[in-house]
């Protein structure tokens, strides 16, 4: 072989492991082509987006929106897991311990352009499974588009009751996603089980953790300038009394709370909602008043007293079922409009 047939041999090969590697190089993402840093991509809620080519949702009722064109779509899940998902509005499937390419359309959809929603199954204090979320893979020649989503979001921010814990579809059952879901809003819910208000001992903290993209300690700090929020919806106080934490130490978190949460968010209405076994109102009471009278008039407390019969509306005496959530939602919906 001659020289000059060697050296357009090596460039030729080196060409091709450029491209190769730009084949499968996360920078490589580009819009329309499915993968998680697509932009046509919608996220909504606390998204762990370090790594791209794997989306991880922190705390529960995270969810993602696509548009896509062809006839099938299907989720890239790195290992077993549990989920739901929804194509073009109709009812969410369940799905139990699915891994890899999972296809969510067996039967194909007539050509055009469709609507896909995703949310991982929360179960007690974690997902369910490896919530990893690697893209979409599409037909030959389809590709993702941007669809229209609301403008308007709100924040759930609470424990086990806010993510939907005894309810049958979890967080998607659950008073906050219905009651955005009833005002049109996008919604996040900042919530999972064994939550306090104060940080007791063996109760997680919501004053301090709530500021984190996810439940554990390693999560990175959440960047809320990621999307700012018209509402934030505080239900906390449940697990406090259990964990003894007295009258004091909740009214004094709980204004720590609103202040660093209007910080954060300078122009959303906050509403501190009673808790349904009404316990530390009058504190909750006092550290909304404590909030306006700094000048904070866009703090308002929310009195839930008759919205639920615990006989009859929760699964045990504490968690709401499917009835006593939707008895919440529509008393919700009325008062944040």
């Amino acid at each position: 072989m001659s020289i000059g047939t060697k050296s357009r041999a090596v460039t030729f090969a080196v060409a091709l492991v450029a491209a190769a590697t730009t084949v499968v190089h996360p920078a490589s993402a580009a819009t329309g082509d499915g993968s998680p840093s697509d932009s046509n991509i919608r996220y909504f809620g606390r998204w762990d987006t370090r790594s791209p080519g794997a989306y991880v949702p922190g705390w529960t009722g995270a969810y993602a929106v696509v548009g896509f064109t062809g006839t099938t779509v299907k989720l890239r899940q790195r290992s077993s897991v549990d989920l739901y998902a929804t194509v073009d509005g109709g009812p969410w499937a369940s799905y139990r311990n699915v891994s890899g390419t999972v296809n969510l359309t067996p039967s194909r959809l007539p050509s055009g352009t469709h609507t896909l929603r995703v949310a991982y199954r929360q179960d007690a204090g974690s997902y369910r499974g490896d919530e990893v979320f690697q893209g979409v893979s599409l037909d030959f020649g389809a590709h993702t588009v941007a669809v229209s989503v609301p403008s308007r979001i709100i924040e759930f921010v609470g424990d086990s009751i806010t993510a939907g814990y005894k309810s049958s579809q979890e967080a998607l059952t659950a008073y906050g996603w219905l009651t955005a879901e009833k005002v049109g809003a996008a919604h996040t819910e900042i919530a999972r089980p064994s939550v306090c208000l104060y940080p007791a001992s063996g109760c997680i903290g919501m004053r301090d953790r709530y500021f984190k993209t996810g439940l554990d300690t390693s999560t990175p700090d959440w960047d809320f300038s990621r999307y700012q929020v018209s509402d934030v919806v505080i239900n906390l106080g449940t697990n406090d009394r259990g964990h003894n934490v007295s009258g004091a130490q909740f009214q004094s978190a709980y204004v720590t709370l609103l202040q660093r949460i209007r910080a954060k968010y300078p122009n959303a209405t906050i509403h501190a909602m009673e808790i349904f076994k009404q316990w530390y109102v009058t504190e909750t009471k006092s550290a909304v008043a404590a909030r306006n009278g700094a000048g904070d008039g866009n703090v308002r407390y929310v009195s839930t007293e008759g919205w639920m019969n615990p006989a009859t509306d929760t699964a045990d005496g504490t968690h709401p079922n499917d009835a006593g959530h939707r008895k919440i939602a529509a008393r919700l919906a009325a008062v944040i409009g």
